[in-house]
């Protein structure tokens, strides 16, 4: 079999192009079948006290065998999407959750764990090994393993029954988001638009085998058209397909709805809970964070709202009353919001986001980016050579001072058809010694949603693409540059959902810095670096309707936690409602009736941050402060660096994140960077 099929070949990099739909389910039911030999040996050993050498380390190997294969797939599922590998992700979506549900069910396999826990030699194993252990004993538990009976079996069928309706969900926005488009054949139709966005939308036209002008919901088409359009029911046309993706309002009504999946997926979620004697699904997943308590992630946030909203509500009002100076009404429709917030920074800062793009040639920026970390760090990045799943992705290797080869990573940057929208991390391997005892190099994947190169340039980024880019490079440091060396434990595996975005945050930082910049920046034309007068527009403009865009993260935020904080089962109207009583509470601004955006929530329905998008504001406190560091020693301290490294990245989820980073800053976390950072300590 692993002659004929790539998926279980894994002794090095994915074969990509050789994958097809039909390997999946025959490789995983492979995998599985050895498993459970596996599993059924393993069982057999536990009367007699099992140990780390002969019980937790197959298991971790194991797991990490089955990483191997699935996470390749995983990943084409999101960004090479095809009706074939859809439905064979699915069908064996199912297969792997219903195995999964049952290991973390097995008593037998439970007991091994809580034997190891309480021999006289735990203490006497390495720390990454007993995290290894309390984790497994603590998601057991969280995993059902002490249910019963009709209770055992229902939290086994949700577990599985979640993984699907999550998978639909992220369907239905993919397709909702491709499946509508629009179309402009009169050339005064585009006034206001840059020119690189014209031309990105003649392209689009093209590949679609029409004339015209193509505008899509894309990232890359759909923000710069709500910036700069003049045309304000244009602009109403791409806001109210793009606000109601996958619902059952707007131009696709009813088409992909996910209003149905919302509430099963909720339901389900409060059953699991309860079942496990929590109130709601909130204190479930608190069980694993940095926050000890609903209260006080409820404290947290209504805190940031009391200092964030006062300002939003002068922003706006400021808003309000240039557009009123310009059009006759001061009142600025959702539509208009971006248009008349772009007009009013170019007024007030006489500074364009567009006139910054030529000085981000993505090779300039790449190149930057690597020298900054190699300055930070001490590593370097380099080019190397792999198969990929299309054409554009790159791939590079990372080496350490001594010239150890640390990591690899692929980079997936353009946006296209049958992609996932928004950046991301994921990873194929994290960083294991094996029981051969050779060090498995940890890989991820990168991937970002830019405008694709046009006209025989290089792709142009924004600052904002440049920020993104920064971000999601940390999250991949933070996996490839961890030195633990057990798979469950290893770059972020393990470490608390609020606590993860601690090293993306931290990088971009240096997006602002006249040091970093001159790295990044060289006008695709003239070469120049990007000019002080430029420099101080953008980094004036920095806080901008920086309270609006805080009260916006604060609103997904309270939305995301009340409405996982619910005690009762919720219907499409409760969670519209709940959304609106947190919209009053938190909102400056007020959504058309037709506003479905819960529908295309996927970080809290599709993904990992159900009850967890606060994390997001919860790890720039501490990102924040830890940049402060820099700030007083220098932006590109070698000893900060070094020490960021040692005890943040290198790491993994061993440590408590607390004690983390008062390793590194050498005291208690301080929200004071954070507002100065975000212009609330005005």
């Amino acid at each position: 079999m692993t002659q004929s099929n790539p998926l279980l070949d894994v002794e090095g990099l994915p074969c990509f192009t050789a994958i097809r739909p039909e390997h999946v389910g025959s490789a995983l039911d492979e995998l599985l079948v050895s498993s459970q030999v596996v599993i059924g040996q393993l069982e057999s050993t536990v009367a007699d006290g099992t140990d780390w050498e002969s019980f937790a380390q197959p298991l971790e190997d194991l797991e990490n065998r089955l990483g191997k294969m699935w996470s390749p797939v995983t990943h084409l599922n999101a960004v090479a999407d095809t009706e074939e590998l859809r439905e064979a992700y699915q069908n064996s979506l199912e297969k792997l959750t219903a195995y999964r549900a049952a290991l973390g069910q097995n008593k037998t396999i439970f007991q091994g764990y809580r034997n190891i826990q309480a021999h006289a030699n735990f203490p006497g194993l390495d720390a990454a090994k007993r995290k290894v252990i309390l984790n497994a004993v603590r998601d057991f538990q969280l995993s059902g393993v002490e249910l019963e009976g009709e209770e055992r079996a229902r939290f086994k069928d949700i577990i599985t029954d979640l993984a699907t309706l999550s998978n639909k969900f992220e369907h239905n926005v993919m397709d909702a988001t491709d499946g509508w488009a629009l179309v402009l054949d009169v050339p005064a139709d585009l006034a206001g638009l840059p020119e690189t966005v014209i031309t990105l939308a003649r392209k689009t036209a093209e590949s679609a085998g029409h004339s015209g002008w193509q505008f899509t919901l894309q990232a890359p088409s759909y923000i710069p058209f709500m910036r700069y359009s003049e045309r304000s029911d244009l602009r109403r046309q791409m806001y109210e397909a793009f606000v109601t993706r996958a619902s059952d309002q707007g131009p696709q009504a009813d088409r992909w709805d996910n209003a149905t999946l919302m509430t099963q997926i909720l339901g389900l979620r409060q059953e699991l809970a309860s079942l496990l004697g929590y109130s709601n699904y909130a204190e479930y997943a608190l069980v694993d964070r940095m926050a000890s308590s609903v209260a006080e992630v409820e404290d947290f946030l209504i805190d940031l709202i009391s200092r964030a909203r006062p300002h939003a509500q002068r922003e706006l009002q400021a808003l309000e009353d240039f557009a009123g100076r310009s059009t006759g009404d001061n009142v600025v429709a959702p539509w208009d919001i971006a248009y008349h917030s772009e007009k009013f920074r170019e007024a007030t800062y006489h500074f364009d986001q567009e006139e910054l793009r030529p000085y981000f040639p993505l090779p300039r920026v790449l190149g930057g980016l690597f020298e900054i970390v190699n300055r930070l760090f001490g590593i370097k990045v380099t080019k190397a050579v792999a198969d990929a799943w299309h054409p554009d992705v790159r791939f590079y290797e990372i080496r350490d001072e001594g010239d150890a080869l640390r990591g690899h990573f692929y980079l997936d940057l353009y946006a296209r058809e049958h992609k996932r929208g928004g950046a991301w991390m994921a990873e194929y391997v994290g960083r294991y010694r094996q029981p051969n005892d050779v060090v498995q190099t940890p890989v991820a994947f990168l991937t970002c949603n830019f405008t694709q190169p046009l006209d025989d340039k290089p792709a142009l980024l924004t600052h904002d693409d440049v920020i993104t880019l920064f971000h999601e490079f940390g999250h991949g440091l933070h996996h490839l540059l961890s030195l633990v060396e057990e798979p469950s434990v290893t770059g972020i595996s393990g470490v608390p959902w609020d606590a993860v975005e601690l090293p993306s945050q931290f990088l971009e930082n240096w997006c602002w810095e006249r040091g970093a910049l001159d790295l990044v920046t060289s006008h695709v034309d003239t070469g120049e670096s990007l000019p002080d007068k430029l420099l101080q527009k953008l980094r004036g403009a920095r806080n901008f309707q920086s309270g609006m865009q805080m009260v916006r993260q604060l609103e997904f935020a309270l939305f995301d936690f009340r409405l996982h904080a619910s005690t009762t089962l919720i219907s499409a109207d409760a969670i519209l409602r709940i959304l609106n009583d947190v919209r009053q509470q938190v909102a400056v601004v007020t959504p058309p009736p037709f506003d479905r955006f819960p529908h295309a929530f996927s970080h809290i329905f599709a993904g990992g941050y159900a009850a967890g998008y606060y994390g997001y504001l919860w790890s720039e406190v501490l990102s924040a402060d830890a940049y402060n560091r820099f700030e007083q020693e220098g932006v590109f301290s070698a000893t900060a660096g070094r020490e960021f490294l040692q005890h943040v990245l290198e790491t993994g989820g061993v440590e408590d994140p607390l004690d983390v980073f008062r390793a590194f800053r050498g005291r208690e976390p301080s929200i004071n960077a954070f507002l100065r950072h975000s212009g609330l300590n005005v």
